[in-house]
This record gives C-alpha cells, structure tokens and sequence, in this order.
C-alpha cells in the first residue's frame, strides 16, 4: 500500500489537458513584420567599421550550431524506434480505405470532453437499473436469459460497427433442489437435539459438499493473522467448525481457505453488525438476512483453469487447486449469536468483539452444554450456457487496438448494486460514444463493450473469454475499465488500479465534478479531505478488473463512489433499487453519470493521444520499496551467501530503460503514424511482461509477480524474507534463490522490452 501512495504526482502542466479550440495563428502586419528587419539592418550600418564581419560570422555559427542541434536530437531520439513493416489485417484496416468520419480528426481534446458532458444522461442510468433489478436474474435462468437479449437489443439499436455474442459452457454450483443444506446442534452422542433454521437460498458457490460435525471456534475475520493469533494462544482449529466474520480486507474463498489450512472441518460466515450496519429502520440489514459470496480462491471455470469453457468433452478432468475442501455456508447474525453466546474457553482479544447481542467474546471450541454443531453442504455441479455479448467502435488509426469496458450482467439476487449500475453506465457510455462519432468522433483506437455473464461465481464470463484470446489480446488490449460495484454511495471514490492508469486516473479526477460537492472536482475534495492518493488501491482477487491484469497482463482499473459507512446489501436479496436510492437520497442518475464521465475522460485520453498514455516508471519504484527491504537484510544474506545484486542491476536497467523511452518519446515527432504506433506498443508490453514465464498458466494462472498469486510473487518473495529475522529456522535458501531468480528475470526482460531492438540492450551482470 505504501507503494501506491507514491505513485500519484503532480502533473507536469497544462499541455496534456488542452481545453480546445484549435492550433492558435498568428499573422503580423507588414510594418511588424518589417519593424525587427529595419533594426537589425540599422544596426550593422551603425557598426559596420570592424563590427560587420563579427555580427555576420555570429549569425552564420547560430545557424549552423542550431542545425547540428536539431539533426543530432532527431538521429538520437526520432531514430530510437526502428519500425519496419508492420503487416497484418489490422495494419490494412488502420490505413486502408476507411478514414476518419467528416471532421473527427479536427475536433480537440477539449471539445470531445465538452461532447461527452453533454450527451451523457441521468435518466437512462436510473431507468436501466430500475427495470435491470426488479427481480433476480442468475446465469442460465429465464431472467437472465431476458436481461441478455435486452443487453443484445440495445447494442444493436446504437448502430455500432460490430455487435455480437459469445456462449460457452462453465460448470457452476447450485443449491441442492430437494435437499437442503442445515444446520444442527448435538448432544454428546451425536443425536440432534436442535435444528437451527437456515434460508434455503442462501450458499456459498464452490464450497465443498458433505457433513463435518464438532466443536465451534470463532476465528474475527479469518485472516491469516486472526489464525496465527489462535495458533499462538494454544486454540486448535482442527476438525472444528470456525466462524468467521464478513469483511477485514479477506473475500470468503481466502477465509476458507486459511480455515482448511489450519485443519478446519467446516467454516460459517456472518455479518457483524460492527461491519455491516443491522438496523433496518437506518438502512441496514436485518438480522435474519445473511451474505452469500462464492468460496473459489480463483476466478473463472474451476474445472477448466487456463482453458476456456467451450466444450468440456476437449479438455482432460482438470480441477482448480483454488476450490475448497471442506463445506462452507453463509449464515446470519442470528443464527452467529445462538452459536458464539454459547461457547466456552479463552476471552477474544478485544479487537475481535462484534456487536452481536448478549454474546461474550469466547474462542471456543467448547460449548457450554458440552453441546457440537453439525453441518451439511448440498449443493449440486451444473453446466450452464452462458452468453458474453459485445458490441465495438473501431479505431481511425489502430482499429486492433482495443480500449476494453465492461460490466456483469447477472446476480442472484435483485442486484441493482452488484449488477444493475455497471450494466446501466456501460449501456449509457455505449450510447454517448456512439452519439459521439456520429457529431464527428473518430478514436484513434477501438472503443469495446462487453456484458460479462456468471460474474457472481468468480468473473467466469470475463475469465473463459480471456483464455480463449490470451495470446491475441497480448499488444492489443490497451486497458479494461471493470463497471462492477461501482455505485455504493456518493461521497468517497476509490480506484482499484494498476498503477500504469494513475496518471490518467489523476488527469481525469481534475476535470470531473464531485458529485456531491457541488463545484468542487474530485481532485480538489479528495485533497481537502487527506490527499488524492488515498484513492488509489491495490487490485484485489473478486475485483472485475483483477483478472485482466493479474492473468492477461492488461493494465485494469475498477472505480467505485461509496461511504464512509459501509452499504450492507451487496450479495443478499435487499440489493435492490429503492434501497440504494434511499442511500443515494434519489440521486442515482447523478453519481451514475459522474462516475460515466470520469471513464469517459480517462477513455478519451486513451481513444485520443497519438501515444498510449501509460505511467512505464511506476513499477521502477515499486521494485525500489522492495529493493530497501532487501537493504535492511543485507547482513544476514551476505552469511548465507545471497546476494541480491543482479536485483538491484534489473531495477536499475529498467528504471534506466523507461526514462530512456520517455524521453525519446518527448523529443519525436508524434504525428508520425509509424513512430507512434511504435511507442505505444513498447508501451503496452510492460504490464504483459510481468507475468511470470517460469510458472505455468494451468497452474499458477495469476502469474503477474507484482500483483498475481504464488511462490513466484513478490509478495511472497517479502514474506519469506520477513523469516530471516522473524524466524530463521523456516527460511529454505534454496526456495528464496528460486524466488529471486524469477522475480530478478521477469523484471529484467520487461526492462529489454522497453529498451527496444536487440542492440540496444547491454548486459554485463559480473557477480
């Protein structure tokens, strides 16, 4: 987190943000233009004794000194990018015969952002979601299926220049039809002596299915430290059932996960009102009411990873690694209290005290009563059709090159936040950048909208469709802007990003209206209220955006308006459109729009620039804050002998080589068509080049090293390191010189993709 924060800074001037107009003229009259002629020629003749030959032989070495000047910069820098032929469908298509629509290359910056502030429109954001959340719509029911052919039908009335779908088979999970998955408390003998009522619809996807019965251990948030606290304490989790709060920055799969590690036989997650405010008279839940949330530690198919779900019978039986192995189920405040008030044992520390009623803080496992719980998962494997529906603007310029946005479509419940917002702001800029190219709008690059399907079972839609086009989206999709979640409130943004997008980010919240500070921009509230960089956030696994950049190696961003107070409803059956109007005081349309515009600003940019304007120094310093926690370790390496210098050689030759690139690009001639198209795809082989090539994509899928998951991580390079002092008898040497060797390799071949030709790269690592 403290490598985000330094990401954000001041923007270097005006130029960027141009507010229109066009190229400003100056035209003198023949008496200006005469007036510094007749100087100078009055000049030399006052001083033309012994000073003529001086002024003349000054002026003649300017002129030469100045042509040198400008032939050796356009040798160095204009030269610096050897593009030859570029080939391909693509290239014919940006060049070809479709041009620019009447006017579009004319119109500036400046006018395309007032177009879009005025074609952009409450109204439609409010009314889609009203009639997108009136009902649940779960992938594969008739509701969902309606919801697409309206999303189709709308596509399609917006004459775009391609619109089409995508289906494809996944397997999800489902509760059991006739048999429902309960809850017991048993005696000593194991004969039950109370059924604990539960809704049958709610369940958490992917869990595992079966019956575990034990003791009961209250575990706060089920976080990796809430479990090694237990450990400490001398409490085992073994063969118990634990129950974990909703929230403390873990999803549901990452807690059942931690429980199954600590030798869990079953885990139980509820809302606390201390998290998710209970009182429905002040827009919260109600206690019956619990949070269901799918329990696969991945996103996608479980039973295809790293292949697409097109036709099961084509791949071997290949199942997630990420999917659990013990039942987990939501329950609700309730049904918490009844358990937790029973138990006996060790008092909490007082950080882990909820505000459950008449419940004392105890660990557990140990009821009271000398009492058990037992519980049983039924939820049943089901192939389901799924539909992505796409619809594209292509480029004038680099027509393969695409601008990626899009939204889930599905819920499983009325999901007016988890689905409805994003569905209705992507149909609305849809619509306003159609509107666009008709009044002479023409991207340089191509603008694509996609409505993901089974986003509520880990992103699948979103997921299959990029490992079906992982290798040819690499140097194609410049950036995806995930619409998921992204109304919970009015008053705090939050931006879920790669930090290549921050620059953009931060040009953008300039230019936007807060929506709720009338007047002020999003730039100048988030300043008066701590410093813009506290909405920048690192990208987390249930993100919409996270896959993109974690397994295809797409620069992504999620942008979110919320509360300081948190909007309870998410994932329960009361998301619905009343209630976030209620939150919003009727103002959905308004911030829906503000958070349409702050896209669309950052989309411009993207769709405008003749280069692709990414932030390529940003992971330098994310390896330098890496690179003074190694510094700190120097001593203890140096005993073992470890040495990270080749690490130290790698940031260098990247930092040297992207302020290189940045350079070269501030001295061409960014008009050039070829020398432009050049940068910009050096540009966009950054984020890709730090997927990991030493790990494999079926089993490792999150493979980027600075935000993916896995041994080949960064994160968990500083984790082991941590042992060298924390506790050195687990540090395996071997492993952290595995470590490092693939983190040092994966940072220094980004660093030779910038550098360019193979040429220009030197290498002399003698250590």
């Amino acid at each position: 987190m403290d490598t985000i924060r330094t990401l954000l800074t001041p923007s270097r001037g005006g130029a960027e943000e141009e507010e229109g107009g066009g190229a400003l003229r100056f035209v003198m009259s023949e008496e200006e233009e005469a007036g510094p002629s007749s100087d100078i020629t009055a000049l030399v003749q006052r001083y033309r004794h012994g000073y003529r030959k001086v002024v003349v032989f000054m002026c003649v070495s300017i002129i030469i000194i100045f042509t040198a000047a400008f032939l050796l910069a356009y040798a160095v820098f204009g030269g610096q990018c050897h593009c030859t032929q570029w080939g391909g469908q693509g290239e014919e298509e940006g060049s070809g015969a479709k041009g620019p629509a009447a006017g579009g290359a004319e119109l500036y910056l400046g006018e395309l952002r007032a177009m879009m502030r005025r074609l952009l429109q409450d109204e439609d954001i409010d009314n889609t979601v009203s009639r997108i959340s009136r009902a649940n719509h779960p992938p594969g029911s008739s509701g969902g299926t309606s919801l697409a052919s309206e999303v189709l039908r709308r596509f399609r009335a917006l004459q775009m220049d391609h619109t089409w779908t995508e289906p494809l088979y996944a397997t999800l999970q489902f509760p059991h039809r006739s048999q429902r998955s309960s809850l017991w408390l048993v005696d000593s003998a194991g004969l039950t002596s109370e059924q604990i009522p539960l809704n049958p619809s709610d369940f958490c996807p992917y869990s595992a299915t079966g019956s575990t019965t034990g003791g009961v251990v209250y575990a706060n948030y089920g976080r990796p430290e809430d479990f090694n606290w237990l450990k400490s304490a001398g409490v085992s989790v073994i063969g118990c059932v634990v129950v974990m709060r909703v929230g403390g920055g873990v999803n549901f799969a990452e807690k059942v996960m931690l429980a199954e590690k600590g030798g869990a036989g079953g885990a139980l997650i509820y809302p606390d009102p201390a998290d998710l405010p209970q009182d429905p008279r002040r827009l919260g839940l109600n206690t019956h009411t619990a949070v269901s949330e799918h329990v696969h530690m991945g996103s996608g198919d479980p039973f295809t990873p790293g292949f697409p779900s097109v036709n099961h019978t084509q791949f071997p039986p290949v199942q997630s690694s990420g999917l659990p192995l013990i039942p987990a189920l939501p329950i609700s405040a309730t049904v918490a209290a009844k358990l937790l008030s029973q138990l006996s044992g060790l008092s909490c520390p007082p950080t882990w005290r909820g505000r459950l009623p008449y419940v004392r803080c105890v660990i557990g496992p140990e009821f009271s009563s000398g009492q058990r719980v037992k519980m049983s998962v039924h939820n049943v494997m089901t192939p389901v059709l799924l539909n992505n529906i796409f619809s594209s603007l292509e480029g004038r310029d680099d027509p393969d090159q695409y601008i990626i946005l899009g939204a889930q479509r599905d819920s499983l419940g009325p999901g007016a936040v988890k689905s409805g917002v994003g569905t209705a702001i992507l149909l609305e800029l849809a619509r306003t950048f159609s509107a666009m190219v008709k009044n002479g709008f023409s991207p340089r690059r191509s603008l694509l909208f996609v409505s993901w399907d089974a986003g509520d079972f880990g992103n699948v839609g979103a997921t299959e469709w990029l490992e079906g086009y992982l290798s040819m989206l690499h140097l194609k999709a410049v950036a995806y802007f995930s619409l998921d979640q992204a109304v919970m409130g009015d008053d705090v943004l939050s931006a879920f990003t790669s930090p290549l997008l921050v620059d953009l980010l931060e040009a953008a919240i300039r230019q936007v209206e807060h929506p709720k500070h009338v007047g002020q921009t999003i730039y100048s509230q988030a300043e008066r209220e701590g410093g813009s960089w506290r909405i920048m956030k690192p990208l987390y696994l249930n993100s919409g955006a996270y896959s993109f950049t974690a397994f295809a190696g797409v620069p992504a961003v999620e942008l979110r308006f919320s509360e300081e107070r948190a909007y309870p409803f998410v994932n329960t059956p009361l998301d619905t459109p009343s209630r976030l109007q209620e939150v919003l005081g009727g103002r959905l349309g308004v911030v829906g729009r503000s958070l349409g515009e702050l896209v669309g600003e950052m989309v411009l940019r993207l769709a405008h620039d003749h280069i692709v304007p990414l932030r390529i120094t940003s992971y330098a310093q994310t390896v330098l804050h890496f690179s003074a926690q190694l510094n700190k370790h120097a001593t203890e390496l140096q005993s073992r002998g470890l040495s990270p210098q080749w690490l130290f050689s790698a940031r260098g030759d990247y930092s040297r080589a992207a302020e290189t690139l940045q350079r070269a690009i501030d001295y061409s001639d960014l008009h050039d068509p070829s020398t432009a198209r050049c940068y910009s795809t050096r540009i966009m082989k950054v984020e890709y080049c730090f997927l990991s090539q030493y790990v494999s994509v079926v089993e490792t899928p999150f493979r980027h090293v600075i935000h993916g998951r896995g041994d080949h991580t960064l994160s968990a390079l500083s984790e082991h390191l941590t042992l060298l002092t924390s506790d050195p008898q687990r540090f395996d040497e071997q492993r952290f010189r595995r470590q490092l060797a693939f983190f040092t390799w994966t940072l220094q071949g980004a660093a030779n993709s910038l550098r360019g030709d193979v040429w220009s790269i030197h290498t002399s690592h003698t250590h």
